[in-house]
């Protein structure tokens, strides 16, 4: 007899056995969805294997296979795995991020009431309320708290069953709901076109019925050898608005009404475009990766911004798309897709799916079993664009991955576990499946770059841009200088002021980037310099002015702004430093003409919203969009000529070894969206310390020296690609618990790993959400293994945990640390 081995979505490292029912012996397989019971709640689990040996403990059996297939290839259980082991996480957790919500099942509370004569009990009004909306239909705990807008529902709820007026049963609930649509075909009798004349003689009187045949015939075209083609059942409708006929056709059985899953995404595409032909400098790059790809899994493709790399990407994709493959396209953020997609669609058409979190969990969903063949009526995507969570997609025959802007650290994935790098998970990914990938950028990771000069990966470059087009030229504007001599205008140097007027007169657009939303980053009394604090993180509180409020950005806690100082009771209080808000509203005064669009986290949390910012700003509807790092990534723009970073040295000035290359990576992205098509751009930085060695090689685009000063930096202090770091977090509500606590673990680090164990330290912010942090770093030289580190973190870290003080206390992995 053999058991299934299954993975669960919870934080286990484990994998569950279950017995198998005889009904399902046949039919299950690895990579099958299934539905277990743990306890008294249902959950959909993962079939991860089998094993012919029973556990000691008594055994539950599977209760339902989901899926008539698998919906995970084998070799994604492979993946999974190394994802959990590498990244220090769980298997139940890295199921979790992979698979969309609306594929995992789980059971759920349901209320129902019970009939009653409700004249003798005694009931408040909340529990009226309840009862009469249980009575029209079940409810969950979850509906009815939203529904009331009550904080705790439960309370109520176990009120009317203790009082006999409800019962409560568990049901399993499917959040995935195909989208279905109802289609129309002749029926199947209709043969010939001697049956058809027929049938058009017999309904000559009924002139609706035989408008809506003759519509249908037009749409359907029959040609009496194959099955007679379905025809929306709205498209018939709207050619002909008549459904009584409609439904006299299907009862006189001269219709067939179906109804069939359809597609959530539908791209719409005009005639496809013909690629365009690469530049000699496009096709020599070209040549070079695909000579790489002979002896690599992975090269780097470091090219200056707008030398044209999206176009060697789709002349690869075409290349492994006529090979039969498929192909994924990382990016970094959201807000580039739309571009991407654009340009990718009209050459490929619907081979193209996207994938994104800004997409329904049962958008995601469909991609997911399109991809995985449960969409049998719909080929799989051969092209998928998206984000980092779409390195978990099940691909069949996935041939290449590009990764593009690889440097960015979006593809570190944060809260919660696995806090995977989605560009190295591709890199194993593609080493499984043996396919290759590309990492493109102008700014390569300082790691990244090291592995192409040691020759790990193949490395190919493009030094010029696209049409010969200059780089734009960079300027810095001094703003303590400015500020001595009355030049700095508000939050502006007169140089800048100077160039947004002259942009503007010229009919060409202009991007400011600042990276901080919202109007000022806090609030300060002149007198006693109280300054409004989160109330359950310590950080100061960002003034919104659209919504007069002042919001914590990392728990989102939110007040009105205060009038006067809760300190000293002054009224003089002042807005500190600024955000894109304050950009936007001081730019009104300056160019109230102008059309001025901002594109941040806050204007763009409807769905769409980003797409349809950069759109009209593509369309030239936009004169000054302001932005945060939204603007640096991979956007395309013809008409910009002038871009304006603001406050660079709030970018330098941050305590990580990092700091250096996030702000030349930033800075060098951003000035790359001016000039690109038709003139020289210009990039105006606003610096108090226009001395800093960063700006010169931001100024002179000079990667390579910039590498050079960074890399005997990191060899001096022992960073990566010199070690191997892995940080250690650890939370808890208690700050005194999360000293000793992170003490003692440090502590008893150190008797193994030495000198290599760094801290705790608390990090810049604390507490957030009123758990405080204290961070323990290790640091590990390449001659030490990291796989046998990990296991001994782990196990210093369970044995502190098992004495009663610690055991509630969360400790948080990060291997890589971004």
């Amino acid at each position: 007899m053999r058991y299934a081995l299954v993975i669960l979505p919870i934080a286990s490292q484990k994998l569950y056995t279950y017995t198998i029912p005889e009904e399902f012996d046949d039919k299950i397989k690895s990579g099958q969805r299934v539905i277990v019971q743990v306890r008294n709640r249902f959950y959909t689990g993962l079939v991860a294997g089998f094993s012919a040996e029973k556990p000691e403990y008594q055994l539950k059996p599977i209760v339902d296979i989901l899926d008539q297939e698998p919906i995970l290839p084998e070799i994604y259980l492979k993946l999974w795995t190394w994802i959990a082991d590498y990244y220090m996480s769980t298997i139940g957790e890295v199921y979790t991020a992979a698979l969309p919500p609306s594929l995992r099942l789980e059971s759920e509370n349901l209320i129902y009431p019970i009939d009653s004569d409700l004249k003798n009990i005694l009931l408040s009004d909340i529990e009226k309320q309840i009862y009469t909306l249980i009575s029209k239909k079940p409810y969950t705990i979850s509906q009815l708290q939203k529904k009331l807008q009550l904080k705790n529902t439960l309370k109520y709820v176990k009120s009317l069953v203790d009082k006999g007026l409800a019962r409560i049963d568990r049901v399993i609930e499917n959040p995935f709901k195909p989208k279905t649509q109802k289609f129309i075909a002749l029926a199947p009798q209709i043969n010939s076109q001697q049956q058809l004349e027929q049938v058009l003689d017999k309904i000559a009187r009924a002139k609706k019925q035989t408008q809506l045949l003759i519509a249908y015939l037009a749409e359907a075209k029959p040609d009496f050898k194959s099955p007679h083609k379905l025809v929306s059942k709205s498209l018939l409708l709207s050619r002909v608005n008549s459904p009584t006929a409609l439904q006299a056709l299907i009862n006189r059985n001269i219709f067939v009404q179906v109804e069939k899953q359809v597609l959530r995404l539908k791209g719409s595409f005009d005639e496809l475009k013909a690629i365009n032909p690469l530049t000699d400098d496009q096709k020599k790059a070209f040549d070079q990766i695909n000579n790489f790809f002979k002896t690599k899994n992975t090269v780097l493709l470091h090219g200056v911004t707008a030398s044209g790399k999206t176009e060697i990407y789709i002349h690869l994709i075409k290349q492994f798309v006529e090979q039969g493959k498929q192909v994924l396209y990382l990016l970094p953020e959201i807000a580039i897709t739309t571009q991407i997609v654009y340009r990718l669609q009209a050459v490929f058409g619907d081979k193209v799916g996207i994938y994104h979190s800004k997409l329904s969990s049962n958008e995601r969903a469909e991609v997911w079993q399109r991809l995985s063949g449960q969409m049998p009526d719909y080929e799989p995507y051969q092209i998928i664009i998206g984000v980092r969570s779409a390195v978990f997609l099940p691909f069949k025959n996935l041939g290449l991955i590009i990764v593009d802007e690889e440097h960015e650290n979006t593809y570190k994935q944060f809260d919660p576990a696995p806090r995977y790098n989605a560009r190295d998970v591709a890199i194993k990914l593609a080493n499984l499946l043996n396919a290759k990938v590309l990492l493109g950028t102008a700014t390569p990771s300082i790691e990244t770059y090291w592995n192409a000069l040691h020759k790990k990966y193949g490395l190919v470059k493009l030094t010029k841009r696209f049409g010969d087009i200059k780089l734009p030229q960079i300027v810095l504007a001094d703003t303590r200088q400015a500020q001595k001599q009355h030049k700095l205008y508000g939050i502006f140097h007169h140089k800048l002021l100077e160039e947004i007027k002259k942009s503007l007169e010229q009919k060409q657009q202009v991007i400011l980037f600042r990276n901080r939303r919202g109007f000022a980053p806090y609030l300060e009394c002149q007198d006693c310099g109280w300054i409004p604090k989160c109330k359950y993180c310590d950080v100061s509180l960002t003034y919104h002015k659209e919504t007069n409020k002042l919001v914590c950005h990392y728990c989102g806690y939110t007040i009105e702004a205060p009038r006067r100082c809760e300190n000293c009771g002054s009224f003089k209080l002042r807005l500190k430093s600024f955000g894109t808000e304050r950009v936007e509203e001081e730019l009104k005064v300056f160019f109230p003409q102008a059309r001025i669009e901002r594109l941040d986290l806050d204007s763009t949390r409807r769905k769409n919203s980003h797409s349809a910012i950069i759109e009209r700003f593509e369309n030239q509807q936009i004169d000054i969009l302001v932005g945060t790092q939204m603007v640096t990534k991979g956007l395309d723009f013809e008409n910009v000529r002038l871009v304006g970073i603001l406050n660079a040295d709030s970018l330098l000035n941050y305590p990580d070894f990092r700091s250096f290359e996030r702000s030349f990576q930033l800075m060098v992205q951003v000035s790359g969206r001016a000039g690109r098509k038709n003139a020289r751009g210009l990039v105006i930085i606003q610096t108090g310390h226009p001395e800093h060695p960063v700006f010169h090689y931001v100024i002179e685009n000079d990667y390579e020296n910039f590498f050079n000063w960074q890399i005997k930096e990191r060899k001096n202090f022992d960073y990566p690609p010199f070690s191997r770091l892995i940080k250690i977090t650890v939370k808890d509500k208690s700050e005194a618990l999360v000293d000793t606590f992170s003490t003692l673990l440090a502590d008893n680090l150190r008797k193994y790993l030495q000198h290599r164990v760094l801290g705790p330290e608390y990090p810049v912010v604390k507490r957030v959400q009123n758990w405080f942090r204290k961070e323990i770093l290790i640091k590990l030289e390449p001659k030490i293994s990291l796989s046998k580190t990990k296991k001994l973190i782990r196990q210093v870290t369970d044995t502190l945990k098992q004495q009663q003080d610690y055991y509630k206390i969360r400790v948080i992995y990060d291997v890589d640390p971004m």
